[in-house]
């Protein structure tokens, strides 16, 4: 599934994956940054709930949304394939300057909607410079390539994690969320270590990563975001491991990149924050 087509005169749009358990209430950092790049105060914001069993959940991100400043804010709840050719859901999709995804179960997302019109309208709105971004599940499904499920672990092993198709909206990257949270080091390795072409993001919850149409991602958030490069991997095991055996890998980059870090995709620089400012001053 690769991304769409960039249409002449446009640039791609943000790729906003969050870790899960973002701030909401008191300072809800990450889903206000979201707001600001899709718009501010002329933000309309399509919420896609169609991960979650809660029936609440798409009035509930419709209420952020609408409190951080955003001109609108429209749950779309996508529960059946049926429901993803809905013309006048469709219609509300094609008019949103950001699209969110919520938690729950990325294969609900993919089951549902993958293949259908809502897939393919939303890699053709980023490339036409729309923002789109989801937390946890919602996070997942973004990239290319998108774990589906897998154990917890320090440790790569063959047949840790098992991989399914997601959206496509960037091929760069495979993200796994609720990271230091849920100990998932060892299954974004077991994934990066079949092929060595996309660079691995592990989020904390609440913390997010702000991927630029300038291939440069952001850091923001309480957390941190474990990103591994394997573009200089020597060596991997994965091809003669047995089923729980653990896998060899050498050569690997790991970065560990907190609020107001970046990277960029293009030269695989990573650039640490500024400090804080000093208290004398």
């Amino acid at each position: 599934m690769s991304p769409a087509r960039i249409e002449e005169h446009h640039s791609r749009g943000w790729i906003v994956p969050v870790g899960g358990a973002e701030e909401k209430e008191q300072d809800p950092v990450i889903l206000r940054r979201f707001v600001e790049i899709s718009g501010g105060a002329g933000a309309r914001i399509a919420v896609i709930p169609t991960a979650s069993r809660l029936a609440d959940t798409g009035v509930r991100y419709e209420k952020i949304f609408r409190q951080l400043g955003a001109h609108s804010a429209r749950a779309l709840p996508f529960e059946t394939r049926a429901d993803a050719e809905r013309e006048d859901w469709l219609g509300i999709l094609e008019q949103a300057t950001g699209v969110f995804f919520t938690g729950g179960n990325q294969l609900q997302l993919s089951t549902i909607l993958g293949g259908t019109s809502v897939a393919r309208s939303i890699r053709k709105l980023n490339a036409r410079g729309v923002t789109v971004g989801g937390t946890s599940a919602g996070a997942a499904i973004l990239s290319e390539h998108m774990i589906a499920f897998g154990q917890g672990g320090a440790t790569p092993k063959a047949g840790l994690a098992s991989l399914a198709p997601g959206f496509g909206l960037t091929n760069r990257v495979v993200i796994d969320q609720h990271f230091r949270q849920r100990d998932r080091l060892g299954r974004l390795l077991s994934v990066l270590a079949f092929n060595p072409f996309a660079v691995g993001i592990g989020l904390d919850e609440d913390t997010a990563a702000f991927l630029g149409p300038d291939d440069v991602m952001h850091v923001d958030g309480a957390g941190a975001i474990t990103l591994v490069d394997v573009a200089n991997l020597e060596h991997s095991s994965m091809a003669f491991a047995k089923p729980g055996q653990p896998i060899c890998l050498t050569g690997i980059k790991l970065h560990i990149l907190t609020k107001g870090a970046r990277y960029n995709f293009v030269t695989r620089e990573a650039v640490p924050p500024l400090p804080p400012p000093d208290d004398d001053d």
